[in-house]
């Protein structure tokens, strides 16, 4: 087997044995909690320019295969694990988990201590690193790993979203009428996952996917009954143009924002976003709706959140730039704010992910609520 060496920035290194595709990567160093969903992981757009280590010790047990792909390929800059399956057992297998980081370019790491690893982050923060197959002198990789750039200032939304727009019929079917009426909404690709396509279409809701820097009149000009803001990766100050996007729209139709969608539409109220130390990256987050007092297990992938203290508030009631919000959802591990809603103008949004995949259904309501928000208006 090909060795290989991680470095993180603060100059810890992990040797082991390489699989996927031979090469080098650098990104920021992250952990995923989650036990099964590796090709979920592997092709969310959120994951752009991190090099993410799964938690639990085995991964690759039930191989890959296009269906479950969130994307057309792996966005991740590198994959670490403890152990990676070698025989995979699945009878929808079409390709092992190394065969899957070998046809996307990604370079793999495994027989490494990953607890070790996540413990560090979870001490330490997320950090830059580089993970090679060909640079294996600590020293000398932990200089290329100093000067690469953080995810603070980054807009990674550009290089992942569409470059055209489509019709959601045309990737993943026609949207269910069993409600009676299909609304038409504008969805902004901001790293598009397409089980979001799914669960929309499944609420009665058709989507034209839009490249991310699409402006707000081309929307307005298209009569859509709603927008929605997709998840994507990076710094959600620097996705200018998403911020502006969500503006223009604002009280003139409902907006659904989700993941990075929802720090957008934080942002374009007038609030503050933050970065926080390791992030939410997993299936079993638990997050509270104050409204009803229920409590959801969600599934989660951000580094940022939106900061509650952003506006002038009382209590769960924010006064921002488009009137009264109410603040809905709240992480139960932290306290993150993981949800909104606005009183004054119709637009919802949360941190996490609805639309699970992979995780929990708990939150899927929420397509719902989009829906109910259009129909009301």
């Amino acid at each position: 087997m090909t060795d290989a060496l991680l470095v993180l920035e603060d100059g810890t290194a992990f040797r082991g044995a390489a699989f996927g595709a031979e090469g080098e990567a650098f990104g920021e160093a992250v952990f995923n909690t989650g036990m099964s969903g590796y090709q979920e992981v592997l092709t969310d757009p959120s994951y752009a320019g991190q090099v993410v280590t799964m938690t639990a010790p085995q991964q690759g047990n039930y191989g890959t295969d296009p269906v479950d792909a969130e994307s057309g390929r792996v966005h991740v800059a590198g994959f670490v694990v403890r152990e990676a399956a070698r025989r995979p057992s699945n009878w929808r297998t079409v390709r092992s988990l190394g065969e899957e980081l070998s046809a996307g370019g990604v370079t793999g790491i495994e027989g490494i201590d990953t607890r070790r690893l996540t413990l560090r982050l979870r001490e330490r923060g997320a950090m830059r690193c580089g993970l090679s197959t060909l640079d294996l002198d600590v020293d000398a990789l932990l200089e290329r790993v100093r000067v690469q750039r953080g995810m603070e200032g980054a807009d990674l939304a550009r290089g992942v979203t569409t470059a055209e727009a489509f019709a959601s019929a045309d990737l993943i079917g026609p949207a269910s009428d069993a409600f009676g009426r299909v609304f038409r909404v504008a969805a902004y690709d901001f790293g598009l996952k397409r089980n979001i396509l799914r669960r929309l279409a499944a609420a009665g809701i058709e989507a034209t996917v839009l490249p991310a820097t699409t402006p707000a009149r081309e929307v307005l000009a298209g009569a859509y009954d709603g927008v929605f803001l997709s998840n994507g990766p990076g710094d959600p100050a620097a996705t200018a143009y998403g911020i502006e996007a969500c503006r223009g729209v604002l009280g003139t139709v409902p907006v659904f924002g989700i993941c990075l969608g929802h720090q957008l539409l934080g942002l374009a109220l007038g609030g503050r976003t933050y970065k926080l130390p390791f992030g939410h990256r997993g299936l079993n987050q638990p997050v509270q709706d104050r409204r009803t007092g229920r409590v959801e297990v969600t599934s989660h992938n951000h580094g940022f959140a939106v900061h509650p203290d952003g506006w002038p508030r009382d209590g769960d009631l924010a006064e921002t730039a488009f009137g009264r919000a109410e603040l809905t959802h709240w992480n139960l591990n932290d306290g993150t704010l993981e949800g909104l809603r606005c009183l004054d103008v119709p637009a919802l949004s949360v941190q996490y992910h609805p639309e699970a995949a992979p995780g929990p259904h708990d939150a899927r309501y929420l397509f719902d609520e989009f829906r109910a928000l259009m129909a009301a208006a």
